[in-house]
């Protein structure tokens, strides 16, 4: 059963705002299809969420295993993503 993934409105704005060519290589990697996604990312320490990272880009996501489903919460570069 793969996941399927949806975009918060402030993730969406995040990538609308980046180099297309970033935004193309972390759709690329968001894309894939996943059967156990916690197997290809890593749980924050102090939040409920998981991240990936893309060069020197991080998505931030949180997994519902109840509905199938992976949310994108924020992208942004590594140095200030975890901003609020």
């Amino acid at each position: 059963m793969e996941y399927r993934i949806i975009w918060s409105i402030k993730a969406a704005g995040q990538m609308n705002r980046l180099d297309r060519s970033v935004a193309k290589r972390i759709y690329k990697k968001v894309d894939q299809p996943y059967q156990n996604p916690e197997r290809y990312v890593e749980k924050l320490v102090w939040y409920p969420y998981y991240r990936f990272r893309v060069g020197d880009y991080q998505v931030i996501f949180d997994i519902k295993h109840e509905s199938v489903r992976i949310m994108i919460l924020k992208v942004g570069h590594r140095s200030n993503v975890y901003e609020r």
